[in-house]
């Protein structure tokens, strides 16, 4: 009989455990929600920073191509390849598009 009560008595203080921890975890739900919510909605200045890098390495590295080619087709052009002096234009424009936005 004892062995009953004392088991009792350890299943209610385990439940009570349980069911605050749920009580505890429902409350701040949508707390925890928000916050992460928010986390996803702002971008921090690092983070910013770190695009703006990406943006300019890729614009950089994207002009860089821009002026070999544009600098082969300037040859051809030269050797009398009327599509090359074609292409060399458009490239040229191009990064004078880069240049002046």
């Amino acid at each position: 009989m004892m062995y009953r009560f004392g088991m009792t008595a350890l299943l209610a203080l385990t439940l009570n455990g349980c069911i605050a921890k749920a009580v505890v975890g429902v409350a701040t739900a949508p707390v925890r929600i928000a916050s992460k919510a928010a986390d996803l909605a702002t971008t921090s200045q690092s983070e910013a920073d770190e695009k703006r890098g990406r943006e300019l390495r890729h614009n950089e590295e994207r002009l860089g191509r821009l002026e070999r080619s544009r600098l082969r087709h300037s040859r051809q052009c030269d050797e009398g390849d009327d599509r090359a002096c074609t292409l060399a234009e458009a490239e040229s424009a191009e990064i004078a598009g880069f240049r002046h936005p």
